[in-house]
């Protein structure tokens, strides 16, 4: 995947840049995958804001991604597309499965129209491949990792993420995250073999505010901007900074939202590196 640079014919278009979409093979998603997917606009089903800065934006239909892939062990299939998916940064796969069976998978780096892929422990060590973490090699460099067996991938599914495999004892993998964070997961939780394709994703320029609009996110407005009523860091005589630590909207201090002592806890060996300040 490449970058595309437009020339600056418009305000909006200097500096701005698209994907070039050199892996889609095809424009329209498999019919029989889709799903309806309803905007909420940050509403709960009270009709609340309860996500602010959503709303808005292009209509979509959700891709039915095959995250498990428990069921398909020994049966080969062949990628028969690479296709656009709206609903996350990542491409998506469309594997027809020997029995006749179609579904899609994310898109992992270096995969193309025709490559074979297998499912179970006796697959090969081999991009898109899924297999257990208990047979794939240590140093092995994976996506789509599940965090309890069976339960589906929950870590690495977005654009170029890959999760290093470290060791293994026991029951238990090392993994480290893209974060820098290092935790165990059981061996019997599966993973898919290779890095998340469209990795160039994460360069790509906006360029204008209406292309976030076009995706359905709104603006950010800062609390000191606002009133009192509005926020509690709102009011004040001239410019203020809010006067106080910074919370939210409803008051809640801003910063850590993991629940402390966890169970998981146990299984974080070390904790992602924080981030150096602008």
């Amino acid at each position: 995947m490449g970058i595309r640079k437009y020339k600056p014919t418009t305000p909006g278009r200097r500096g701005s840049s698209v994907s070039d979409f050199s892996e889609i093979t095809r424009s329209t998603p498999e019919k029989s995958l889709l799903a309806p997917l309803h905007s909420k606009g940050g509403r709960n089903v009270h009709g609340r804001v309860t996500a602010r800065h959503q709303g808005g934006g292009h209509k979509r239909a959700y891709r039915i991604i095959d995250f498990r892939r428990h069921d398909k062990d020994g049966i080969p299939a062949k990628v028969a597309h690479i296709e656009y998916d709206p609903n996350r940064t990542a491409n998506i796969a469309l594997l027809h499965y020997a029995d006749g069976e179609k579904r899609y998978i994310i898109a992992p780096t270096g995969i193309k129209q025709g490559d074979r892929i297998e499912n179970g422990p006796a697959a090969d060590i081999k991009p898109g491949n899924c297999l257990p973490l208990r047979n794939i090699p240590t140093g092995t460099f994976i996506h789509a990792v599940e965090l309890r067996p069976g339960g589906g991938a929950k870590l690495g599914r977005s654009a170029g993420a890959q999760i290093q495999l470290l060791a293994k004892e026991g029951q238990y993998a090392t993994l480290r995250m893209p974060s820098g964070e290092m935790r165990m997961v059981d061996v019997r939780c599966r993973a898919t073999v290779g890095q998340v394709g469209n990795a160039e994703q994460a360069n790509i320029n906006w360029g204008k505010a209406g292309r976030m609009r076009w995706k359905g996110k709104r603006p950010t407005v800062r609390g000191v901007a606002m009133n009192p009523v509005d926020h509690p860091h709102g009011g004040g005589e001239g410019k203020t900074s809010g006067g106080r630590h910074p919370v939210n909207p409803k008051g809640k201090p801003e910063g850590r939202t993991r629940q402390a002592n966890k169970s998981s806890d146990r299984l974080i060996i070390r904790r992602r590196s924080k981030r150096k300040k602008r």
